[in-house]
């Protein structure tokens, strides 16, 4: 049977590198309710990562998705200097040798990926969603969340992909495929939101018409939330919502700001932020020895 909820899992490293040469070498690994993703940094530059699902056992995905970043590399977990565990399950990363939130770690990762300049960052997750405000070093300066509901989150995605039966990975897309935009689904509740999707299809309503006005409830429900604590330009998206054309077009629509493109996945930048926190603590660490 088709899994259509399921997003790809994927791994990725620098062949051109020799970590060999490198100096410090740092990991953070994102623990999250839907994904995990484990980052290796060397010296300051993105080295290697994998992101794979979270499975119930937080331990183990956090040692799965770090084997995964190691693997075809030659390196081992001995290799790395520091670890740091983020994201939701990030006390249970049993190699970690310190736990940073992943609000913080979101700011710093966003900061490497898109730049100094970016002071508000929208973290959609597959648990929850958060608004960041931070400074020209990644540094958190104020922050709202909402985790009360699955509605605006990867998982919400997730729910809606397996009713319509369309690839996860395909629903931005597929939403655009319209006439006309059609209105939001009414219910910020993931189960209701389901219960009416599942009404309008009765009543006729092709899957990209349904698609699109989830969609665009998940932009208005985020919305909502930036609107609370402001969009301060330049704004930028991590998370795995954040490669969801659908909700972030509409969302860019709706607060008249578009986002800054990435170059790197934006699912890693929790991770990413953590192997960055661990390079600046291993510094510390070899200077105090």
């Amino acid at each position: 049977m088709a899994e259509f909820w399921r997003w790809k899992e994927y791994r990725w490293h620098d062949e051109s590198k020799d970590w060999r040469d490198g100096e410090l070498i740092t990991a953070g690994v994102d623990v999250g309710s839907v994904s995990s993703q484990a980052v290796i940094v060397v010296d300051n530059e993105l080295y290697a990562f994998s992101s794979m699902r979270t499975g119930s056992d937080s331990p183990e995905s956090a040692r799965n998705a770090m084997e995964w970043a190691l693997e075809g590399t030659g390196m081992t977990l001995d290799d790395i200097g520091f670890v740091v565990g983020t994201g939701y399950g990030r006390v249970n990363v049993p190699f970690a040798d310190k736990a940073i939130t992943e609000i913080a770690c979101h700011a710093r990762g966003a900061n490497y990926m898109y730049g100094p300049e970016v002071r508000t960052v929208l973290d959609m997750g597959g648990q929850d969603c958060k608004v960041i405000r931070c400074d020209e070093r990644g540094k958190v300066s104020s922050f709202l969340m909402n985790d009360k509901c699955a509605a605006g989150t990867g998982r919400g995605m997730e729910v809606f992909a397996d009713l319509l039966g369309l690839p996860i990975e395909e629903v931005g897309e597929l939403s655009f495929q319209v006439d006309e935009e059609p209105p939001p689904v009414s219910n910020t509740c993931v189960v209701f939101a389901k219960s009416e999707a599942t009404a309008l299809l009765r009543e006729g309503w092709p899957k990209t018409k349904v698609l699109a006005s989830y969609c665009s409830a998940m932009a208005h429900r985020v919305v909502t939330l930036l609107e609370q604590l402001g969009v301060e330009e330049k704004f930028a998206i991590t998370g795995g919502i954040g490669k969801n054309i659908g909700v972030v077009k509409r969302l860019e629509k709706e607060i008249g700001v578009e986002a800054m493109p990435a170059e790197i996945d934006t699912q890693i930048a929790g991770g990413l932020g953590g192997a960055l926190f661990a390079q600046r603590l291993l510094k510390k660490k070899l200077a105090a020895a």
